[in-house]
């Protein structure tokens, strides 16, 4: 089989990060569809697919039948938006339903109607803990898939970040597994790998070669923080006079994850949403007196350097979109599993 002939369409695709990603394993990837529609120039742009916006919760998703040619291996790929299924959120409604829980749900409404002879599913860890898992594995195994699925740890595949996921893949052609991993500690990718090489800028400054190169401006009091913040550190090694009323009490002490520093030899914090704020994890850059760059965000999600966010670059929606986004590396890995067991099934290893 061609690998050419694989043909994917990615559910929740937010900016591109799993199509990318699948994109440069080989998958020809045919469309995304989010609800989202700022994550269209992006995702367009940088991928060549076409971007359907839309609610998945009232898709016809059998308009997409006609996008997969007659004759090729089909792939349906999704990330269903992970907040319902983080462990605060779960312990907090688990009496309770969160209708996104219900993304689930229509992501098995779409196998059924599509049909691939492959699917695939990345989210948060938490999930596998609930019963909208147990009945998303119930339903496609019924439908005739073999599925395996593991929470697998990102600097494990290259990618240079404390981050862990589910990753679920399934077969209608045969028993696909879990891509074994390709790095072990003492071989992870560090920070200084990653985003080392980038001109150094200040705190509120936009490097004038790319503008998604810019850091958010700090106050002054944040300012003397980093100042005094060293890389893995804690606020503990602040004078006392720089701390938060909160870290004063006793109940505050355990909070040591926040206003740090990165340290060039390590991997990098879970990129979230917030990565661009210094005070809303450990995302303090390593040497220079300010919190991320979008651009270093994305480098640490392992999209290229290249990467096209438009013109209309705001922190709260480009951190957004690289702190939602699947990383393009871990997409890669799946990519290749898939098209190493489309190679099997048809005889070629």
């Amino acid at each position: 089989m061609d690998k050419h002939k694989i043909e994917a369409i990615d559910l929740f695709c937010g900016i591109g990060g799993l199509t990318y990603g699948l994109r440069q394993a080989g998958i020809n990837v045919l469309a995304g569809l989010d609800n989202d529609e700022s994550c269209q120039y992006a995702y367009e742009t940088n991928n060549s697919c076409t971007f359907v916006s839309a609610d998945v919760a009232n898709y016809d998703f059998s308009k997409m039948k006609s996008l997969y040619s007659k004759d090729s291996i089909k792939v349906l790929v999704g990330c269903a938006p992970c907040q319902p299924f983080s462990s605060h959120t779960y312990k907090v409604k688990k009496k309770t339903r969160d209708l996104r829980w219900d993304l689930i749900k229509h992501f098995v409404r779409a196998i059924k109607e599509l049909d691939p002879q492959i699917i695939s599913m990345e989210n948060v860890r938490g999930i596998t803990k609930t019963d909208v898992f147990k009945e998303f594995l119930s339903d496609v195994k019924g439908l005739g898939y073999e599925i395996d699925f593991k929470v697998v740890y990102a600097p494990n595949y290259g990618i240079p970040q404390n981050r862990s996921r589910l990753v679920l893949i399934g077969s209608k052609i045969g028993l696909i597994n879990i891509p074994q991993t390709t790095h072990k500690r003492g071989e992870y990718v560090s920070v200084s790998e990653v985003i080392r090489k980038l001109p150094a800028i200040e705190a509120g400054e936009v490097f004038e070669k790319d503008p998604v190169h810019r850091s958010k401006n700090l106050s002054d009091l944040n300012k003397e923080r980093i100042k005094q913040s060293i890389p893995n550190g804690t606020w503990r090694d602040w004078d006392p006079k720089l701390l938060p009323n909160c870290y004063r009490k006793d109940s505050g002490q355990t909070y040591t994850s926040v206003y740090g520093r990165m340290s060039w030899d390590s991997i990098s914090p879970t990129i979230t949403t917030q990565f661009f704020n210094y005070g809303s994890g450990r995302f303090g850059h390593p040497e220079q007196n300010r919190g991320l760059s979008l651009r270093e965000g994305a480098l640490l999600q392992t999209f290229p350097e290249d990467y096209d966010f438009g013109e209309n670059i705001s922190f709260s929606k480009i951190g957004r979109h690289i702190g939602n986004a699947v990383p393009p590396k871990l997409g890669a890995v799946i990519g290749e599993a898939i098209i190493s067991h489309v190679e099997k099934q048809n005889g070629k290893k």
